[in-house]
């Protein structure tokens, strides 16, 4: 079967044609910031975008016909249980609404869609951000207005944890793992027989990452507020973008901050230090959530290619289980994975309107 594979970025948009699992063409089209920031919505950028895709598709020599199926990146949909979706019109109207947020990834549905209405052929969505698995202990915050939620790198968590299953000869659905994926956020999940059953959320709570600041003290958090009263857009850029790494050191490019503490930088050292040091408390609690139960640790996304951050990482956990590194991503296959094992009837697609929270 030949698939298009849709995965929209906040600046960038990866298309990837797939015979069955096998990548036969792929293209990044990198979007400027000026014209990404000339759309007032993300929305807007529809019409724009899918121009540039179906116009790489054409000089690669492709067209619709050529598909069987089309999947992409799902966006920011209701709690959902994770899975592969059938791309319909209930999904596509609280995307074009941005009912739950604005984010670049919500462009994928309709762009598969689209495209996929042009040759009759299905659309599908796999495993979002919005994959919610919680079991109700994990909603408990300690404050009954301000629940916890479960929003995670859940595309590339669930790709890497069947990757993970796959190497110890094993069914993803049949063991406990802790994923961690290493990038601008960081999510570190426990997969409990395939399924997020908890997550520290990497845009608010967990380690320090490069980019964003984790959990931070509540008290200590309040009284900032109330006495440097900065903007809400403000704030909320301090916490995820600004945060982290980059708050202490001014970049968020982890190989910069490596050579920097082989030259010397003590302070680049601590810092580095101390989110490895908070990933490794993150990852022992999802051992406890498992209940020590624990098959393998994975380690991927961007910083997993850092032998200095796995290395240290593995030295404080690999007492609770063996540690599998899978740098980057492998979210393009993920998605393809998803297509296939619905039309292989080896799982049924999900409707949205059915399970949505």
């Amino acid at each position: 079967m030949r698939s298009l594979v849709i995965n929209p970025g906040s600046t960038s948009t990866k298309l990837a044609v797939f015979t069955d699992k096998s990548p036969e063409w792929e293209k990044n089209i990198n979007h400027e910031r000026e014209k990404i920031n000339s759309f007032s919505r993300i929305i807007e950028q529809l019409d724009w975008r899918l121009e540039l895709c179906i116009g790489r598709l054409r000089e690669a020599g492709y067209s619709q016909e050529d598909f069987d199926f089309v999947v992409a990146r799902g966006g920011l949909l209701d709690p959902i249980p994770g899975g592969t979706y059938l791309v319909d019109e209930d999904m596509i109207a609280d995307l074009k609404a941005g009912k739950n947020g604005e984010h670049a990834s919500n462009l994928g549905a309709i762009m598969a869609k689209e495209i996929s209405a042009e040759a009759d052929i299905p659309a599908f969505i796999v495993d979002p951000v919005s994959v919610d698995e919680f079991e109700a202990l994990a909603r408990l915050s300690g404050l009954p207005e301000l629940p916890r939620k479960c929003q995670s790198h859940a595309l590339n968590l669930k790709a890497i944890g069947r990757k993970t299953a796959a190497a110890l000869d094993k069914d993803f659905f049949a063991l406990n793992q802790i994923g961690v994926h290493l990038g601008g956020g960081i999510s570190i999940a426990a997969l409990k027989k395939g399924r997020i059953v908890d997550v520290n959320n990497a845009n608010q709570g967990g380690p320090y990452s490069p980019e964003r600041t984790g959990t931070l003290p509540a008290l200590d958090l309040t009284n900032y507020i109330f006495t440097e009263k900065p903007e809400a857009a403000e704030m909320k850029k301090k916490i995820v973008g600004k945060g982290g790494l980059t708050a202490y050191l001014g970049t968020a490019d982890g190989r910069k901050i490596e050579k920097e503490i082989a030259a010397g930088n003590e302070k680049a050292e601590l810092i580095y230090q101390g989110m490895i040091y908070q990933i490794a408390k993150e990852i022992g609690s999802m051992a406890a959530v498992l209940a020590g139960e624990v098959a393998a640790i994975f380690l991927t996304g961007g910083l997993a290619n850092s032998d200095y951050v796995t290395e240290k990482l593995e030295e404080y956990v690999n007492f609770l289980a063996p540690v599998y590194i899978f740098p980057g991503t492998a979210e393009m296959e993920h998605l393809v994975g998803g297509g296939l094992r619905v039309l292989q009837q080896e799982e049924e697609a999900k409707v949205y309107a059915e399970v949505r929270g």
